[in-house]
């Protein structure tokens, strides 16, 4: 059972759960742009949980009963929040305490663990904490464009219409794209098309439709996208369970 709602955090985090089913599966996380700050626990055991950015599909077995509680840090925005920047966790999960000091962590941890729910104090802890490691973090300059950046990626901008808006080069926008994104521009403008192609399929919207609305050449190349990103053809993923 998956569930979201936006964050109080704001700036498009978005809090998620998510419990595995009571029968051992497969789970398949597709690639966003996004970074994500997860508290897992099941099998006696919990703790925090650190996504990156997927270059590619995350797939791995669900234990039943295990549960997720996810703030979903919305493209640009992570590195902000957990004072790392994107490049170093591109598709990697690693545990909190491999990025922030241990006895900060064993702090947040019984604070979450003894929260009546645990999504408020996720957004809490990330409020306070995500100041706290910002107040430690040297600011790149133009770190404030990356917002601008990825919403106007994702309406279909080309990249360099992107920069030039934006008053760097390419080149430039690259560079700083990998510290806020984890990747280019040109990947990330090709995960959040297939993220608005895949949006549109779920509504109903037959292939080529989408494919013409969301800015492939035709359906084929959608096709071929939504395989190399997500790793099953688009009917796979829209038969699944989200």
């Amino acid at each position: 059972m998956y569930r979201e709602r936006p964050s109080t955090l704001g700036g498009g985090a978005v809090l998620w759960t998510r419990t595995a089913a009571p029968v051992a599966g497969p789970a398949l996380v597709l690639p966003d742009g996004c970074m994500d700050l997860i508290w897992r626990e099941g099998d006696g055991a919990a703790g925090f949980l650190v996504a990156g950015p997927d270059t590619r599909a995350q797939t791995g077995a669900e234990r039943p009963g295990t549960a997720w509680t996810g703030l979903r840090f919305a493209p640009g925005t992570g590195p902000a929040v957990l004072g790392v920047p994107a490049r170093e966790l591109r598709d990697q999960r690693v545990p909190l305490d491999a990025l922030w000091p241990g006895a900060r962590v064993r702090r947040l941890t019984e604070r979450v663990t003894e929260a009546a729910d645990r999504g408020e104090a996720l957004e809490e802890l990330a409020a306070l904490d995500g100041l706290a490691a910002r107040s430690r973090t040297p600011e790149a300059p133009g770190r404030e464009i990356h917002p601008a950046v990825a919403r106007a990626l994702a309406a279909g901008r080309s990249v360099a219409d992107v920069a030039r808006e934006a008053g760097l080069s390419e080149r430039q926008l690259h560079r700083r794209s990998l510290d806020a994104f984890g990747y280019g521009p040109k990947t990330l403008a090709r995960i959040l098309r297939f993220q608005r192609a895949l949006e549109r399929a779920r509504a109903g919207r037959p292939p080529a439709e989408v494919a013409a609305v969301t800015g492939y050449a035709d359906q084929a190349h959608l096709a071929r996208d939504v395989r190399a990103l997500a790793g099953v053809p688009l009917g796979t993923l829209l038969r699944g369970p989200g």
